[in-house]
């Protein structure tokens, strides 16, 4: 008799509370804790009928089958009123047209040009006559398979039909000057940067809550103005040469760094080279239209006395320069978050670049003036002595020197 005032006791402490669902289930909750004969005493104690404690017993145990835990359904699965944006279609379409003006919709849609909030996108669906709020419209679009997105890198502009034929043709040339013993670099320009008290990316170690003061604008300064980093990379020898240009990014910059390297690094190891192999981009200043690249490749294969081997790589496709990943890579993640306050202190951290496959490099200041807008007369072009290659000219030729003849 006890038991049955407690249990009576408590449901009445908790009925106002309850609905239909957990009143079933708090009566079945009571029958289980106290087993044989609970249902007919609860009931009793209640006035929940048999049949409905039998029910939650059975939700009870299908939940604890399941484990699913949190909160549970009081209507059955479909019941209640239907969300707007599962039952108007009209919605659906209107949305992805804001969403997708250019492939899907209106060109001309108001919000062409506007950055697509979710408040934005629900202002101007309720003037299209769509009533719906900001956040059912983030659930709809999560499930149209839409999700915030950042830009990605991945266009490299129209595909030369020949790209591939001349990624295998650079690698013949370089594979086999390189079992012949002959040197074969890798050249380009790195990114400028900017000298001074600037924000350089990436992180750094530091004390905690102390982190790098740096300048809040990124206006050049006058006097130190940008770096310009071109380098030299040794494929045979895992070595790289960077020169960090005060000037301008020019042909005769790229050549005089070129020779920089050979003079420092190159012929203490290529002593008896024949030829010099170089692989550039096709663009920039060792472009394979300009003209005063290979005017100046001239007076270095004249002052050197071996041939130049030169190789560019299609258009749009400098990221496969080999000195991309193999050291301009290595120095950017050696500096990230340092700045770049002087060129002392970039040549510095460029020098101090290795890897775990042994990378070295070597760095130094031109602090020579390369001025822009040099031109190469027609004479002056036609008296390179250029050796074009079978496939692609253009891509693919030699710069032969100028053998002085001996006094006899």
């Amino acid at each position: 008799m006890t038991s049955e005032l407690k249990i009576r006791e408590r449901f009445q402490n908790l009925e106002w509370t309850l609905d239909e669902r957990l009143r079933r289930l708090h009566a079945a909750s009571e029958a289980k804790a106290i087993g044989h004969g609970g249902i007919t005493l609860v009931s009793k104690a209640t006035g929940v009928a048999i049949g409905s404690i039998k029910q939650g017993l059975k939700e009870l145990c299908q939940r604890l089958e399941n484990k699913s835990g949190g909160r549970q359904r009081i209507r059955r699965e479909g019941a209640g009123r239907k969300a707007t944006v599962k039952v108007n279609a009209a919605l659906t379409a209107a949305l992805e047209s804001l969403v997708e003006p250019v492939t899907r919709g209106n060109p001309d849609s108001s919000l062409r040009w506007t950055c697509k909030s979710l408040r934005q996108l629900e202002s101007e669906l309720k003037k299209q006559g769509h009533i719906v709020s900001h956040t059912s419209i983030g659930d709809l679009l999560k499930n149209l398979g839409y999700s915030l997105q950042g830009n990605r890198k991945t266009l490299e502009g129209s595909s030369h039909p020949d790209r591939n034929a001349q990624f295998e043709y650079i690698n013949t040339i370089a594979e086999e000057a390189i079992s012949n013993g002959q040197p074969v670099i890798s050249v380009d320009t790195k990114k400028k940067e900017l000298v001074w008290q600037y924000k350089n990316g990436g992180k750094e170690w530091r004390p905690q809550g102390d982190p790098e003061k740096v300048n809040v604008y990124d206006f050049v300064d006058k006097e130190l103005g940008r770096a310009n980093p071109y380098g030299v990379y040794d494929l045979a020898n895992n070595t790289g040469w960077v020169s960090v240009g005060t000037d301008h990014d020019t042909a005769s910059f790229a050549v005089a760094t070129i020779r920089r390297w050979w003079f420092a690094m190159g012929a203490p190891l290529y002593n008896d080279a024949k030829e010099l192999v170089i692989m550039a981009d096709g663009g920039g200043s060792n472009g394979s239209r300009v003209r005063l690249w290979k005017l100046e490749l001239q007076k270095l294969s004249d002052e050197l006395g071996i041939l130049i081997r030169v190789s560019h790589f299609p258009p749009g496709t400098s990221k496969w320069n080999k000195i991309e990943h193999r050291l301009f890579s290595h120095i950017s993640m050696n500096w990230r978050g340092q700045p770049l306050i002087s060129h002392e202190v970039i040549v510095n951290l460029i020098a101090a670049t290795t890897t775990q496959k042994g990378l070295k490099v070597r760095a130094s200041i031109d602090s020579k003036l390369y001025p822009k807008g040099i031109k190469v007369t027609d004479e002056e072009f036609t008296a390179i002595r250029i050796q074009r290659d079978d496939f692609h000219g253009e891509w693919n030729y030699s710069i032969i020197p100028f053998i002085k003849q001996t006094a006899m």
